[in-house]
């Protein structure tokens, strides 16, 4: 097993950082294609059930492969541990769920993905917890809507879609005066321009499939916190039932890590352009962008944040029908829901992700019917630039 060194840049952990190799000395990670372990003995089979012997049991709950990834990740979280899953959302309810029981109350932010939202509001009350829906933005929202039940604070920042950056130092450390957790879904910032945890976040969830694979394979997550709240919240809950990631999986998020801090750096070097290009067009009411002076939450992105995103939020003059005519005029930017990727894609969130919301509960968060959600590939920036202006100019 290769160490994580404490002292190891991101770039280096993501190539070397929890390898474990086999007698043959594979220079790539191993894929371990297995459902169970053989023991050399029924003694040795009664040891490791016991936790007496360190080793796998059956691939639901540990794997090499999967092993590898989840060490990984924590060598650049800055974790203790982590436990892989099957996708992102598979990732959000475990780590909700095993946070709280009946009688419980979460606090989370409105401005949620769709499927995270149905989670908090309609999944967890099935249960007996309760949740409340607050502006994140304001840290006096969050104290408000304390109850001395409330045991688990829940959000995303940047927010999906709209871009909104909540002061998670703040939140955390209301968190820590009430006895609660603070989960931070950390997608769109990646782990490499925020670290939730070194803000006082108590839990980080990525839907892997994003960022991390970056080239529109894979499905994955990953939940990492302290080994303690592990041990005692989340292992049984995963080990009982079943949200684990699959090896082949594992090993492609693996390949995936070792170009994320080349492919993050240009996609976020490229939205920073673009998104300055579209607040200059006329066809645009609307740029939100992390990097930019005229974010919502600037001061709070330059206090918690190394770099901007690659995600770009934009309102397009006349609405739905201009959204519609723009996204279909572009010839490279593709639509897609999928973000992250590889290949620049362009999202309508009033018909797709978000659709299931009411209006009213849509204009709460900023989406409009022009709102669109554009995440920046890999492409050529100029190749972009004309693309995105070439559309503009056919929808008007």
């Amino acid at each position: 097993m290769t160490s994580n060194k404490r002292n190891w840049k991101p770039q280096t952990a993501l190539v070397h950082a929890g390898t474990l190799r086999s007698g043959f000395g594979e220079t790539s990670e191993a894929m371990y294609l297995t459902q169970g372990y053989v023991y050399d003995t029924a003694q040795a089979a009664e040891a490791r059930f016991k936790g007496e012997e360190p080793g796998f049991i059956y691939s639901r709950y540990a794997n090499p492969t999967v092993d590898m990834f989840e060490k990984r990740m924590c060598a650049l979280e800055g974790a203790e541990d982590a436990r892989a899953t099957a996708s992102g959302m598979a990732a959000v309810t475990a780590a909700l769920l095993c946070s709280a029981r009946a009688g419980d109350h979460i606090v989370a932010a409105r401005a949620l993905f769709g499927s995270c939202r149905w989670v908090v509001e309609t999944l967890a009350p099935k249960y007996g917890i309760e949740a409340t829906l607050v502006d994140g933005t304001e840290i006096a929202n969050w104290e408000k809507a304390v109850r001395p039940n409330t045991k688990l604070f829940f959000l995303e920042s940047p927010t999906n879609p709209t871009l909104e950056v909540v002061d998670i130092a703040a939140v955390a450390s209301l968190a820590n005066s009430i006895g609660a957790r603070l989960i931070v879904d950390n997608v769109f910032a990646t782990p490499l321009q925020q670290k939730p945890l070194q803000l006082g976040a108590h839990i980080v969830v990525y839907s892997a499939t994003k960022h991390i694979d970056g080239q529109g394979r894979c499905l994955g997550g990953v939940i990492l916190s302290d080994k303690k709240w592990i041990d005692e919240n989340l292992h049984d809950y995963f080990r009982h039932t079943g949200p684990s990631l699959s090896p082949f999986n594992a090993w492609t998020l693996l390949k995936g890590l070792e170009t994320l801090p080349l492919r993050v750096r240009q996609q976020t070097e490229s939205a920073g352009r673009i998104a300055d290009f579209l607040a200059e067009q006329p066809e645009i009411a609307r740029v939100i962008y992390p990097g930019r002076a005229d974010h919502p939450q600037a001061a709070v992105v330059k206090k918690q944040m190394s770099g901007g995103s690659t995600l770009i939020c934009l309102d397009v003059k006349g609405g739905k029908q201009a959204a519609f005519a723009f996204q279909n005029a572009l010839d490279i930017v593709l639509i897609s829901n999928n973000l992250g990727d590889a290949k620049s894609l362009i999202t309508h969130p009033a018909t797709t992700t978000h659709k299931n919301l009411s209006d009213e509960a849509r204009a709460e968060l900023g989406i409009g019917p022009g709102t669109l959600r554009l995440s920046v590939g890999l492409e050529d920036t100029d190749d972009l630039v004309e693309d995105i202006d070439q559309a503009l100019k056919a929808a008007r």
